[in-house]
């Protein structure tokens, strides 16, 4: 997993006016160790202040995703969910029965890629790789 994110920190220097309501938004989502939704991050948003609505997290993972702060992921499930935009590279592996996100960095994979990009006459400037995968054990751990 990688080390947290200050998002409240990555608005100031973008120059994104940080409100009391953004504030916590941006404290839930650094202390996320998972990949919520705006669901998930409403309810852990309004447990901190009652006073933030469903719209104003809409609002604020809009504002955070256009200035490069967010990444937004499809994981097949139906929902966006977010996390704030890595320094470093690395890639999603879904498990499809409990939508469990492993994130996982791997260099051989990122060589292979940019080999098969070089093969086809491009140079790589960025990917994004979501694996989908049940257990091989059933399940346990």
């Amino acid at each position: 997993m990688p080390h947290r994110i200050d998002i409240e920190t990555l608005c100031q220097q973008r120059g994104l006016r940080i409100t009391d309501q953004r504030r916590v938004i941006a404290k839930v989502l650094s202390d996320s160790e998972d990949h919520p939704d705006v669901d998930l991050l409403h309810a852990r948003a309004s447990a901190i202040d009652p006073g933030i609505s469903i719209a104003t997290v809409y609002r604020t993972v809009r504002l955070f995703e256009e200035a490069g702060i967010l990444d937004r992921h499809d994981f097949g499930d139906g929902r966006a969910r977010y996390e704030a935009a890595p320094e470093a590279h690395h890639d999603h592996l879904i498990d499809v029965e409990n939508g469990t996100v492993i994130e996982f960095v791997d260099p051989e994979l990122e060589a292979l890629q940019r080999q098969i990009a070089e093969r086809l006459g491009y140079r790589l400037v960025d990917h994004r790789m979501e694996l989908f995968g049940v257990r091989l054990d059933g399940g346990k751990k």
